[in-house]
């Protein structure tokens, strides 16, 4: 399989060429030339496998310049730290399946890739003769940054530098990153919102790959946002994992096809189980929740997307934003793979903030997809109804999902089995979760916890409770226009003029 960039089609790479660029130099973002072809039989033998023999399978015709025998061996080594149980099924009822993708080292979905990338990193630059030290540069809403810190941290070779809104991820999110020790680490707070943290770190990435003094430096500029495949591709495996569990517990049997309601501000979650069912993963429909900052809503309704509007603090803040990267990988699938048409989308955007899709291309959406959105007080209600109805507890991001597939239910009568990804641990938005519960949070955040754990009657995970006793390294907090300098200042970069 080759990789093509998004707006243009002459530019053709293999997997570990597009995971060691992260971005093409075009500014478009690479995606498959063709999608492999899953036969019902194949997804049968999967659920023979472990997690990591059956991510490595499935993540082999989209990796393919790597052999099944090398992808099982990283695969192993990406999955050694989590659960035996890496991402369990909840039912809650016959039709509801919760998919808890917060198992791992960090307690977020991004854990799944971001544990794998640094491994696929590491072999695409063996792979290539490229002998230089990788810097990865990301932007975070919350989670990716705690996840690409833990698993780069130890990685020989690389350096690792998070961005993160001062003001919009939520106190044990920030923890998480702040007192990350390493010397390959740094994390920076920033005056903005997540949508400047990413603008930022792409504008870097195009200048530094239009000077040659720094692309023919020591150092390999590349990324961990999920503007990277090698983001993508491990998110694909467990929505085929989440199948195959389905099968073996007798929810559903081998061809019957499931929806699947995600929240997602950046729409790779989502785009990821797209992938799967174009793979031939048998899913019917495919439901975006948004909070508030419901760009993404209003896109999948009306063929518009207009990101001039109102941006909203929420308290499921790894969704708030409203340029949504991965959507551009859907557009290049969604107009016929026209790199032309993207081209001219993501014009758009970037002068006037929004474009608009034809009739033909708003049809097909609409029959892949439902979209909705849940407010601040309506995802509250939603964790207090679910957790006195089930008994369950989720966080602010999977009640999101919970509220829009509810909606879905209700407006469409559609009763088919569907998978709700949960996308974190409750305990990593304590405070906000014990308020839809109806119960007074005082304290610290540690406090907060501990409330929450008697409440819930489960245990704060470890990884949280240790944060209380680590110190903060990483105080430093900049306006984006001076993000570039921070990271060259960091790298001992002395030719500041890009």
């Amino acid at each position: 399989m080759k990789l093509v960039s998004t707006r243009s089609s002459n530019i053709q790479v293999s997997s570990a060429e597009a995971i060691v660029s992260g971005l093409s130099a075009d500014g478009g973002l690479f995606a498959p030339s063709a999608l492999p072809e899953f036969s019902l039989a194949d997804i049968s033998a999967l659920s023979e496998k472990s997690y990591s023999q059956l991510t490595a399978a499935v993540a082999a015709p989209f990796l393919s310049d790597f052999t099944e025998e090398e992808l099982n061996s990283l695969c192993a080594l990406a999955y050694k730290n989590f659960p035996s149980k890496v991402a369990p099924l909840v039912s809650l009822d016959d039709k509801t399946h919760v998919l808890e993708l917060f198992h791992g080292p960090t307690l977020a979905f991004k854990d799944f890739a971001l544990q794998l990338l640094p491994y696929l990193l590491s072999a695409s630059l063996k792979k290539l003769g490229i002998n230089k030290t990788a810097v990865i540069l990301a932007a975070t809403s919350g989670d990716t940054g705690s996840a690409a810190l833990e698993g780069f941290s130890s990685v020989p070779g690389t350096k690792v530098c998070v961005f993160y809104p001062e003001s919009g991820v939520s106190a044990i999110q920030r923890l998480q990153m702040t007192t990350q020790a390493g010397e390959n680490t740094k994390v920076i707070g920033i005056k903005g919102n997540f949508d400047d943290a990413q603008s930022a770190v792409k504008k870097i990435f195009t200048e530094i790959k239009e000077n040659e003094n720094l692309s023919n430096s020591d150092y390999l500029f590349t990324s961990a946002n999920s503007i990277n495949w090698g983001r993508i591709v491990p998110q694909i495996a467990y929505y085929f994992s989440a199948y195959t569990s389905l099968i073996g517990s007798g929810k559903i049997k081998l061809g019957d096809s499931v929806n699947v309601a995600v929240p997602t501000g950046n729409f790779g979650n989502i785009l990821a189980a797209y992938y799967a069912k174009k793979s031939g993963l048998p899913m019917n429909k495919l439901i975006c929740a948004s909070n508030a900052n419901n760009v993404l809503t209003d896109f999948i309704n009306t063929g518009i997307y207009n990101k001039n509007r109102e941006f909203y603090a929420t308290i499921s803040p790894s969704m708030d934003i409203l340029i949504s990267s991965n959507l551009e990988r859907f557009l290049f699938e969604l107009t016929d793979k026209n790199a032309n048409a993207v081209k001219e989308f993501m014009s758009s955007l970037a002068d006037t903030g929004c474009y608009e899709i034809d009739g033909s291309a708003k049809c097909l959406m609409s029959k892949l997809f439902h979209a909705g959105f849940a407010n601040d007080s309506e995802t509250e209600y939603t964790i207090n109804k679910i957790w006195k109805e089930h008994g369950y507890l989720c966080d602010t991001h999977t009640a999101v999902g919970l509220k829009v597939y509810e909606d879905y239910v209700s407006k469409t009568q559609d009763n088919t089995p569907t998978l709700i990804a949960s996308t974190a641990s409750p305990f990593k938005f304590a405070d906000n979760v014990l308020k839809a519960l109806g119960e007074t949070a005082y304290g610290d955040d540690f406090e907060k916890l501990s409330k929450l754990s008697k409440v819930s009657i489960m245990n704060v995970p470890t990884i949280l409770a240790s944060l209380e006793k680590k110190e903060e390294n990483h105080k430093i907090i900049c306006e984006p226009e001076q993000m570039k300098t921070h990271v060259f200042d960091w790298l001992n970069i002395k030719n500041k003029k890009i």
